[in-house]
């Protein structure tokens, strides 16, 4: 999608940031950040070496917040991501040691290819903002944002995240091949230091939580509710669709719409709006019926043909 509007003077920084080491990301650049504003969480899906990692260690610098990454493997334990309870003999008491799910940005790399158990105890923290460790909740840092990554070609040896769980995520993103002259581009950036390195934060973690305030103020007028639901009822009733999108995702669509306006300036929603992020929302929020599978057809296809076939709202005025 090519951005026309001028975006939030400040968080044009961090884009401006995150583009000096990521080459032709844009889109999930901005995805990115409209889900940190948001306080959602994003799954990046896609192969080896395109840049994932580089991608939230950008994010994490921009906004001067503390970066954590967790490498997910079959051994990996619960307590390996919460923290645990030891006991001080000095002390005579139990006292907990965080783990790395205590940080602002969470990189949860290869998520699938740890045990459903060690999934559950990072995802418990997205979705509750805690956790729990013997008997007792602990908040999360804030800000508090998770980046998983999986890879879509290697099946052995993984556990893929059920339905229930993908639906925690706000987006499900794909980071794509580089173009030939943006990889020419990589390779000069590569070719000395890494230009990851020479990032910095150019907005405050305090800066951030309070945009993160501001977007609950951003005006979402009846019909632009209507449409959410319109969209989200469609995927419902599709033929292709054996389970539709549920109320979260329409709860999930309208908090990511809030906040990309407000990225680009605006205090209210418009349509566009929906319809840029209706696929990065739902896609992965839908399963599809086996026939439709075996002909080959994707989700992010059908929340398309949703989106053409759908009257796109009308409204006298869309400000306060």
């Amino acid at each position: 999608m090519v951005h026309t509007e001028v975006m939030h003077p400040v968080l044009s920084r961090v884009i401006d940031n995150i583009e000096n080491v990521m080459v032709g990301k844009r889109d999930v650049s901005v995805l990115s950040l409209v889900a940190l504003l948001a306080n959602g969480h994003v799954l990046l899906e896609d192969v080896p070496g395109v840049g994932k990692t580089m991608m939230v260690r950008a994010l994490a610098k921009s906004v001067g917040a503390d970066f954590k990454r967790i490498q997910f493997t079959p051994d990996l334990l619960p307590s390996d991501v919460i923290g645990v309870s030891i006991y001080n003999p000095k002390e005579m008491e139990f006292e907990y040691r965080s783990g790395p799910i205590m940080g602002n940005i969470i990189l949860a790399d290869e998520i699938n290819r740890t045990s459903p158990k060690s999934q559950a105890a990072l995802l418990e923290g997205m979705e509750e903002g805690s956790v729990t460790v013997d008997g007792v909740t602990r908040p999360l840092s804030k800000p508090f944002f998770v980046m998983a990554t999986q890879n879509p070609i290697e099946f052995e040896g993984t556990y893929p995240l059920p339905e229930a769980q993908l639906d925690r995520f706000l987006f499900k993103l794909k980071m794509g091949y580089p173009s030939m002259d943006e990889e020419i581009q990589v390779l000069s950036l590569a070719e000395k230091e890494k230009p990851i390195y020479q990032v910095e934060a150019v907005i405050t973690k305090e800066e951030l939580t309070r945009f993160q305030l501001e977007i609950h103020d951003v005006y979402v007028d009846e019909v632009i509710k209507e449409y959410i639901v319109n969209l989200v009822t469609k995927t419902r009733n599709h033929p292709s669709v054996a389970l539709g999108a549920s109320p979260r995702g329409s709860i999930a669509l309208m908090k990511a719409a809030q906040a990309y306006a407000f990225l680009y300036g605006r205090g209210y929603v418009i349509p566009d709006d929906i319809q840029f992020l209706a696929p990065y929302t739902l896609s992965h929020r839908i399963i599809l019926r086996s026939e439709a599978r075996f002909e080959g057809r994707m989700a992010e296809h059908i929340v398309q043909d949703i989106i053409k076939s759908t009257e796109v709202p009308v409204q006298r005025s869309l400000s306060r």
